[in-house]
C-alpha cells in the first residue's frame, strides 16, 4: 500500500467531488455513493479546527459497517485564478497502532521457515495445475527436490504414476480454481517403493490477489492410513455380525468365515476344528501334543485355491511346534513373519508336504493363527495368511482376526449344540415311535415319519399300530405342541397313555376324554405352565375287520382320507373335537362301514400346513397321491410325500398308510346261548365241533375248558343276552358276551374255597385275556396262539 492510504477531493461547498479507491477501501463507502454528497455526513464526530488549515490532524469517520475509523489527515486548499480557495485536497492514513511487543520468531521469514519446515505436506499449484512452491515434506514423499518441481504439472506421468490419483486430483484442483470453494477428500494409492497402500486426506483452497481473484490453490495432505484401516476393520467387524452365522450348521458357518475375509482380510484362510466338534462326544481336554483338526472350509484369492495343503474334509495331525497347536495350547492368538523361525518351520513344513511349484511358496510373508473359543472351550483354530498383499499383519491385524474368530467360534458353538440336541431329539424321537409294527390282520399298514429340518429342531409327532381283542386294530397319529427335547418327552408319555388307555378297551370318543385329562395333569406339573404349551392334537380310530366298522374321533387334529376300492380320495368327516388339554368340552365318535380292500391314510398337519402353502390346494394334492390303485403301500407313501411336502418341510411329518381286511363268515362262528346252565354241555360241544371244521382239533382240550367257565361265569353272573363267538385269527379268540356291565376280576382261592379258580385257569391256558365294554354290556375274550399257516 502507498504511503498516502486515500485521497479525497471537497469543493468550497464541503461537497465531495473526488473519492480514491485508497478511500473506498478505508471507510467501505463506494465512490457513487459519496460523490455529490456532503463532506459531514462522513465524520463519526466534528473535526479538530485545524483539520482544514493545512495542518495535520486527527479525524474520526464513520465506515460503512457503522465501526469508527480514525485517519491522520492533512488538507491543501485549492487556489482559484483570484487566489481564493475553490475546494481542498484531503489525503489520509490510518492511525497507526499501538506497537507490539516484538519476538524472535515472528516476521514473514520465520513464517516462511515454519511452513515449510511442517511435518505436514504442503503446496501449492496455478490455475493450470503447475507447481509454485512446495514444502520440505512435500519433496520428501515425492522424492524430487523443490527446484525440479516449480513450474512442473501435476498430471506429469513421471511424478504422479497412479493415474488414478492423478485424474482425482487434477479434477478436485480445477473445481476450486472454478469454483473458489475449499474442498476436501480423500484418496488412495500404492506406495512406489513398497506396494503397500496408502489413504490421504487432502484439503484444498483458493489463494486470492487483493481484488479477490483466485491466482492459486494451496494444498495439504495428512496420511490417513491409519484411520483408513481401522474404518475397514470396524466395517468388516460390523459385517461379520450379519454374515456369520446365518445357519445352524457347523461347515457353513467356518465357509461364511472363509467369504467374508478372503480378499479383504487374507489372500488365504483355512479353517479346522477337533474332531469332537463335528460328532457327538463331550469336549475334550486340548492338549499342546499333537492335534488331529478336521478341515472343514478354506479359501483362497488363486482360483482353485493352490494353498490348501489339506483337502476338504480331510483330517491331518499338527505337531507341537506348528502355530495352530501353539495357538490351541496357549488360547490366544499366533502372530508370524517371515524370518522367525517358527514361521519358517510352518511354511517349511507345508512345502514339505506338496511338489514345489504352489503359487504362494514364495510370496508367503505374514500369518495370524487364531484359536476358534466359545464358552470357554476350544473348537478349533482358523490361520490367516498374506501373501501377495505387501501389507504383512500387525498388532492392530491380531485384534480384528480375534474378534471375527471369536465371533464365528461362538457361531459353530451354537451350531454344535444344536446339532447336537437335535441328534439327541431325534434319538430320543425314534426311541418313543414304534420300530417294529406288530403284526395283525385286520390291516396292511405302512408309515413314513420325516422330523424337521428347521432352526425350530425336532417336533412331536407321533403314529401307532395297536392290536385289540377280537382281532380289532387300533390306528393313531398325534402331534404335540412345540419343537425340542420337551415336545418329544410329552410325546412318550401320551403315546404310552394311549397304549394303556386302548389296552383297557376304551371306545375312541372316551380315550380321548382320558388323555385330555392327562395333557392338563401334565400342565399342573409343570409348575402352573400354560395349558397350550403342552396341548397336542390326536386322532384315535379303532377298525374291526368282522363288522368292516371304523369307529374314529378326533382331538382337533386334520380329517384322514379314504380311498374306497377302485374309487376317488375323500375326506371323511369327522367332528372335530379341540384339542388335547383345553379341557371342558366333549368328544365325538364317528362310525362308517368299510368295503374290504379300503385305504385310510392318517397324517399330522405338517404335511399339508405350511405358512407359504394354502391348505386346501395341499388337501387336494394328498387326495390326488392316494389314487394309485395297484401300488404297494410303500409306494403310495413315497408318492404323498413327493406330491405335497416342499423341499424344506417346516414341521415334522407322520403319514400312516392302512389297507383294510376283512374276516369272513368261514373265520367266525357265533351261538346265542339261553341263561340256563343245562345249555353249558350242548354250547361246549358245538365250539368243539366247529374246531374240527376248522381243523384246530389240538386246541380243543383248552378251547373246551375256557368255553365252559366263561359261558357259566355270564350265565351265572351276567344278564341276557348271552353270546359266543370264536373267531380264527393269527389267534383262536373266545368271546363271550352277556348284558351286564360289571367286569370280572382275577383272584386267588383258598385252599378249601369250592370256586373262584376259573378266570385264574383261563389266565394260565390261553395267551392273554381280558375284558371289554361294549353298548349293551361287555365280552370276555381269551387267546390262544395258533400255528403258523
Amino acid at each position: 500500500m502507498n504511503q498516502v492510504a486515500a485521497a479525497v477531493i471537497i469543493d468550497a461547498r464541503g461537497m465531495v467531488t473526488g473519492w480514491s479507491e485508497g478511500a473506498r477501501r478505508l471507510t467501505g463507502h463506494a465512490a457513487e455513493a459519496v460523490v455529490g454528497r456532503p463532506a459531514a455526513e462522513l465524520l463519526a464526530e466534528d473535526p479538530p479546527p485545524t483539520a482544514m488549515t493545512g495542518l495535520a490532524g486527527v479525524v474520526a469517520l464513520r465506515h460503512r459497517d457503522g465501526h469508527r475509523v480514525e485517519l491522520t489527515v492533512s488538507a491543501c486548499a485549492v487556489l482559484g485564478e483570484d487566489g481564493e480557495a475553490r475546494g481542498f485536497v484531503v489525503t489520509a492514513l490510518p492511525e497507526p497502532a499501538a506497537p507490539e511487543p516484538q519476538t524472535v520468531a515472528q516476521g514473514p521469514a520465520s513464517l516462511e521457515r515454519t511452513i515449510r519446515q511442517a511435518s505436514v505436506s504442503m503446496s501449492a499449484l496455478d490455475t493450470n495445475q503447475c507447481y509454485t512452491w512446495l514444502n520440505d515434506s512435500a519433496c520428501d514423499l515425492m522424492g524430487v527436490e523443490e527446484q525440479a518441481l516449480i513450474g512442473q504439472f501435476y498430471g506429469d506421468g513421471n511424478l504422479v504414476p497412479d493415474d488414478r490419483i492423478s485424474q482425482g486430483f487434477l479434477v478436485n484442483l480445477r473445481e476450486v480454481v472454478r469454483t473458489g470453494v475449499p474442498v476436501r477428500y480423500e484418496t488412495f494409492g500404492k506406495d512406489a517403493d513398497d506396494g503397500r497402500e496408502h489413504a490421504w486426506s487432502l484439503e484444498m483452497w483458493p489463494v486470492r490477489d487483493d481484488l479477490g481473484a483466485v491466482v492459486s490453490v494451496g494444498i495439504a495432505a495428512f496420511d490417513s492410513s491409519e484411520q483408513h484401516w481401522a474404518r475397514r476393520r470396524l466395517a468388516l467387524l460390523n459385517e461379520a455380525a450379519a454374515a456369520i452365522g446365518t445357519t445352524l450348521d457347523v461347515v457353513r458357518t467356518a465357509e461364511e468365515l472363509v467369504e467374508l475375509v478372503v480378499p479383504r482380510f487374507a489372500d488365504f484362510v483355512s479353517v479346522d476344528l477337533l474332531d469332537w466338534v463335528l460328532g457327538a462326544e463331550e469336549p475334550t481336554a486340548a492338549q499342546a501334543e499333537e492335534v488331529v483338526l478336521h478341515r472343514v472350509a478354506h479359501g483362497s484369492v488363486t482360483e482353485g485355491t493352490p494353498e490348501a495343503v489339506i483337502p476338504l474334509g480331510a483330517k491331518d495331525t499338527y505337531p507341537p511346534f506348528t502355530p495352530p497347536v501353539r495357538a490351541i495350547a496357549e488360547g490366544r492368538a499366533v502372530l508370524g513373519r517371515v524370518g522367525e523361525r517358527a514361521f519358517d518351520e510352518w511354511v517349511a513344513e507345508r512345502n514339505a508336504r506338496e511338489p514345489v511349484g504352489r503359487p504362494y511358496r514364495k510370496g508367503v510373508h505374514s500369518m495370524v493363527t487364531v484359536p476358534l473359543r466359545a464358552r470357554g472351550t476350544t473348537l478349533g483354530v482358523a490361520v490367516f495368511l498374506r501373501i501377495g498383499s505387501p501389507d504383512p499383519y500387525t498388532e492392530d491385524d491380531v485384534v480384528l482376526a480375534e474378534e471375527l474368530a471369536s465371533r464365528a467360534a461362538v457361531c459353530v458353538d451354537n451350531a454344535r449344540r444344536f446339532a447336537r440336541e437335535r441328534t439327541t431329539a431325534l434319538a430320543l424321537q425314534h426311541s418313543l415311535l414304534p420300530r417294529g409294527l406288530p403284526g395283525q390282520a385286520a390291516v396292511e399298514v405302512a408309515h413314513r415319519y420325516l422330523p424337521c429340518g428347521s432352526v425350530a429342531g425336532i417336533g412331536g409327532d407321533w403314529f401307532d399300530v395297536i392290536p385289540l381283542s377280537g382281532s380289532r386294530v387300533a390306528l393313531c397319529v398325534g402331534d404335540v405342541v412345540g419343537h425340542g427335547i420337551q415336545s418329544s418327552a410329552t410325546m412318550g408319555r401320551l403315546r404310552t397313555a394311549v397304549r394303556t388307555l386302548a389296552d383297557v378297551d376304551l371306545p375312541p370318543d372316551e380315550l380321548l376324554t382320558h388323555l385330555d385329562d392327562l395333557v392338563t395333569h401334565l400342565a399342573d406339573e409343570e409348575d402352573g405352565a400354560d395349558v397350550a404349551e403342552l396341548g397336542a392334537t390326536c386322532l384315535y380310530a379303532v377298525y374291526d375287520p368282522v363288522s368292516r366298522r371304523l369307529t374314529l374321533a378326533s382331538a382337533g387334529h386334520p380329517p384322514p382320507a379314504f380311498v374306497p376300492p377302485g374309487g376317488v380320495a375323500e375326506l371323511i368327516e369327522v367332528t372335530a373335537g379341540p384339542p388335547l388339554g383345553v379341557g371342558g368340552l366333549p368328544f365325538e365318535a364317528t362310525e362308517l362301514k368299510l368295503p374290504e380292500g379300503s385305504l385310510l391314510a392318517l397324517y399330522t398337519d405338517g404335511l399339508i400346513e405350511d405358512r407359504d402353502r394354502d391348505i386346501d390346494h395341499a388337501t387336494a394334492e394328498l387326495c390326488r397321491a392316494l389314487n394309485l390303485p395297484g401300488a404297494s403301500l410303500d409306494a403310495v407313501c413315497d408318492a404323498v410325500l413327493k406330491a405335497v411336502l416342499p423341499e424344506q418341510p417346516g414341521d415334522d411329518v407322520a403319514l400312516l398308510l392302512a389297507r383294510t381286511h376283512a374276516l369272513g363268515a368261514g373265520r367266525v362262528a357265533t351261538w346265542d346261548i339261553p341263561p340256563d346252565p343245562a345249555h353249558v354241555a350242548a354250547t361246549r360241544q358245538a365250539a368243539m365241533e366247529q374246531l374240527a371244521a376248522w381243523g384246530l382239533e389240538e386246541e380243543a382240550f383248552v378251547t373246551e375248558l375256557v368255553v365252559s367257565e366263561l359261558v357259566t361265569n355270564a350265565i351265572r353272573y351276567g344278564e341276557p343276552p348271552i353270546q359266543l363267538r370264536l373267531i380264527r385269527d393269527r389267534a383262536l379268540i373266545v368271546e363271550v358276551s352277556d348284558g351286564s356291565s360289571t367286569s370280572p376280576h382275577l383272584r386267588r382261592a383258598h385252599v378249601y374255597d369250592e370256586g373262584g379258580r376259573g378266570l385264574l385257569l383261563v389266565a394260565q391256558l390261553t395267551q392273554r385275556w381280558g375284558s371289554r365294554q361294549t353298548g349293551t354290556g361287555k365280552t370276555i375274550w381269551a387267546e390262544q396262539p395258533l400255528p403258523a399257516e
